[in-house]
């Protein structure tokens, strides 16, 4: 029988979902959008202030882990603990988390990854820097094809220690992000209060 995968070892998740990188794929996009859809069939739409697409699968043009990142920005009058309950109870696992940010997976199991697989990052709003980093590489060729090369410089190296694999990218990333929010400046900024949920009155979400 299987162990569950509260009872494995860190080492023995990471051999379970290592590391692995491949092309970019189209229907990373869809997988997000069909994601967020359920989102916001479940959440409180009044207490959601963003919905967006971050990570390497967000950048069309680089290599990426088949893992599609979204970060979900809520209102700072918001109980996120009440957030995490909701999403729990809709099939989201809690990874980490601490008073103002939690982590949640959805497409690992006891037998691998799933074909579809998630991390999703619950955050108050304007604690959004992956956004800056994400337009910036899409902005960026060159800078994105840096970050790509990173990665799969270190893809074997790490490909059992995801915790290392992250580590080894802080340095890159947080210039570049550093870079991303100079030239940008207030884009990602708390929200403007609204009458009705953001996406309603002007009918955008961040991809």
């Amino acid at each position: 029988m299987s162990k569950k995968l509260s009872e494995m070892s860190l080492e023995e998740l990471w051999q379970l979902f290592p590391i692995f990188l491949t092309e970019h794929q189209a229907c990373w996009k869809e997988w997000y959008e069909e994601e967020a859809a359920s989102l916001r069939a479940v959440l409180p739409l009044d207490k959601v202030k963003r919905i967006s697409h971050i990570g390497s699968t967000a950048v069309e043009t680089i290599w990426a882990k088949p893992i599609v990142d979204i970060l979900v920005e809520i209102s700072e009058a918001c109980d996120i603990q009440s957030m995490k309950e909701i999403l729990c109870s809709n099939g989201w696992i809690c990874m980490s988390q601490n008073d103002s940010r939690i982590s949640f997976n959805k497409g690992y199991t006891e037998h691998g990854f799933a074909k579809q697989v998630y991390h999703l990052h619950l955050r108050y709003e304007g604690d959004n820097s992956e956004l800056y980093f994400r337009d910036y590489l899409i902005a960026y060729p060159e800078a994105a094809k840096a970050y790509e090369k990173l990665k799969l410089d270190l893809w074997k190296e790490f490909e059992h220690n995801r915790d290392g694999y992250t580590e080894a990218k802080t340095g890159f990333v947080s210039e570049y992000t550093r870079q991303a929010k100079q030239k940008y400046g207030a884009r990602y900024d708390v929200l403007e209060k609204r009458e009705f949920p953001f996406w309603k009155k002007h009918d955008i979400i961040d991809t």
